[in-house]
């Protein structure tokens, strides 16, 4: 398994490469066009790790788990349920989450399974959808929770997940992952809030890249977070979410 991610080093420069155990094998070019090992390597520890990718958008789905759809009594829907959250509220591994300045309400993790797009998508079958992901990564789905429902004339999910630095996504891109397999656990401050199976998805990977590309242009570095299951829960100021799949490592943020 490949596993892409980027960095800053203490100078301010930012590159990109192979994560091979301590070590981050440099490349150059483009992550989404056969990028070209340096034969550098620089030890993952003397950088801070940013986020993988540059999304123009993270496409967040809602509804997309059996387990938490019957919890809340949701039929299962027809087409994937999603919102937009804009590039603005990227943010990498270890940075910090900040509670938006006019908002003193409840504030919402959700860990989650992202898929990063590697090629323009349009239109695509659902067999042709898997040539058009590059990986998958973590995703915290942050939430600022009361908002949604802050008016009864309008659901205001986009408001409501837009907020800078409530999309946290990383620390790497996993090449050749086998969701199907795998669960996904949530830790907020070391105890255990979320642990629910990927493959429990209504709409799986493939089925959401197609669908979603006939809905909208997917873009290279795009992410499409798959959206979570049940243990959502809030997160105070000063506390360490940690959303974790084995083989694509663990992505922490603290509330700010």
């Amino acid at each position: 398994m490949k596993l892409w991610t980027r960095f800053k080093t203490a100078h301010g420069r930012i590159g990109f490469g192979l994560l091979k155990g301590d070590l981050i094998h440099e490349h150059r070019g483009s992550l989404y066009d056969e990028p070209i090992a340096t034969g550098a390597t620089i030890a993952r520890d003397t950088v801070d790790l940013l986020c993988p990718c540059e999304p123009s958008k993270i496409v967040a789905l809602w509804n997309n788990y059996h387990a938490l759809g019957a919890k809340l009594g949701k039929a299962a829907p027809s087409h994937p349920l999603f919102l937009i959250k804009p590039a603005t509220t990227l943010v990498g591994p270890n940075a910090v989450i900040r509670r938006p300045a006019a908002y003193a309400g409840k504030i919402v993790f959700e860990g989650e399974l992202g898929i990063v797009i590697g090629k323009r998508t349009s239109n695509v079958s659902v067999e042709a959808a898997r040539d058009h992901i590059l990986g998958y990564t973590l995703v915290n789905d942050v939430t600022a929770a009361e908002i949604i429902g802050e008016d009864e004339n309008f659901a205001q999910w986009t408001r409501a997940k837009g907020y800078d630095t409530f999309g946290c996504v990383g620390p790497v891109i996993a090449q050749d992952f086998d969701w199907r397999e795998a669960e996904l656990i949530t830790r907020l401050d070391g105890a255990e809030r979320q642990r629910y199976p990927l493959a429990d998805m209504i709409f799986n990977p493939w089925e959401q890249v197609s669908r979603i590309s006939q809905d909208m242009t997917l873009l290279p570095g795009d992410v499409i977070a798959v959206g979570t299951s049940v243990g959502v829960g809030s997160m105070k100021e000063g506390q360490l979410v940690e959303v974790s799949i084995d083989g694509l490592g663990t992505l922490a943020n603290r509330m700010g």
